[in-house]
């Protein structure tokens, strides 16, 4: 796909996220301040933070209690651990999921950004892979889909914090921008 078709796509996808702030009833946006959402903010599109990322599964995943936005912790396992490069250097995440769960691997972290233009308790991707991951498998990680949690918008929420193990020492200039209101 050319960098303009996922440009193209992003943008998208991006207006239909908005819409769904904007009206849906279970948007996270208060009820009181949903006629003047005009949009979230996003950086623009990088293919640059579109990365390959090589995949190392943990067979016996190691459980780990990520403290939330509210008082109690919630346990996840780390199932994978990503190695990738981003500006040069070498970086990597991991990968979480709750017991029992499938699907959806969850992936919270901070970088470079955090508290300057985006949310100041980090952002969140999910990766679907294709099938069971195998150690040295490719995936991508795009950061262009890097959004916040909902506790961004609202108290209401409780939502899990990252890890210090997924926080990169790097500016990540991708996805989601910090709430106009935090």
């Amino acid at each position: 796909m050319s960098d303009q078709a996922y440009a193209d796509r992003l943008t998208a996808n991006r207006r239909e996220k908005d819409e769904f702030f904007a009206e849906h009833p279970q948007s996270p946006i208060p009820p009181d301040r949903r006629e003047a959402f005009d949009g979230l903010a996003y950086f623009p599109p990088a293919p640059e933070y579109r990365v390959e990322a090589t995949v190392t599964v943990h067979d016996e995943p190691d459980p780990v209690e990520m403290e939330t936005t509210a008082s109690r912790p919630v346990r996840y396992l780390r199932v994978v651990t990503f190695a990738f490069e981003l500006d040069g250097e070498e970086h990597e995440l991991a990968g979480y999921r709750q017991e029992g769960e499938e699907g959806a691997i969850f992936v919270p972290f901070r970088d470079k950004t955090t508290g300057q233009q985006t949310y100041h308790q980090g952002r969140y991707m999910e990766l679907e892979p294709e099938g069971e991951l195998a150690d040295g498998d490719a995936v991508t990680v795009d950061f262009n889909l890097a959004y916040n949690p909902f506790c961004a918008y609202s108290e209401t929420f409780a939502c899990p914090l990252p890890p210090e193990e997924n926080w990169l020492e790097t500016v990540v200039p991708a996805g989601e921008k910090a709430p106009d209101f935090e």
